[in-house]
């Protein structure tokens, strides 16, 4: 299964994410390009243990930790309009080279931690995740909105 811990699969995630650009068109979900990155920045931020992720409500995190192994078993692909955590909503103007960049090096850094370097704490939704899940999920999750602005 890809995973960001594969240097390989890190390297075509940030050769995607160079592909965007400003005037790139979304197709599902509200966020501009520039808030897309800059969100998937923050979920790599909870990965790698910047931030700690808040605790969901309680019915969205027993169905999380129900439908965990269903999202994690394989190769499928997220499904479009997947609901987000508030806080990891992007609202206001982003400029896109900057979080690029942000992005980027999170995703180096997340790739060259490995299982060390990856958070201990609980996804929202999820529960309780190994680095292995972490770097499954990261991986689908850049892959999801990536494809969401055509890259």
């Amino acid at each position: 299964m890809k995973n960001l811990f594969d240097a390989a699969v890190a390297d075509e995630v940030k050769a995607r994410l160079q592909r965007l650009e400003p005037q790139s068109e979304r197709l599902w979900g509200q966020m501009t390009v520039a808030q897309m990155v800059a969100h998937c920045a923050m979920s790599m931020q909870w990965a790698v243990g910047d931030t700690v992720p808040e605790k969901g409500p309680l019915p969205a995190r027993v169905m999380g930790r129900l439908v965990k192994p269903l999202v994690l078993r394989n190769d499928d692909l997220m499904r479009k309009h997947s609901p987000t955590i508030k806080s990891l909503i992007v609202t206001d103007e982003r400029d896109l080279d900057k979080e690029r960049v942000r992005l980027a090096g999170l995703i180096d850094r997340f790739a060259a931690g490995g299982a060390v370097g990856c958070t201990g704490n609980p996804h929202s939704f999820f529960g309780k995740m190994t680095p292995e899940e972490w770097a499954i999920l990261m991986y689908k999750h850049l892959d999801h909105h990536l494809r969401q602005f055509g890259v």
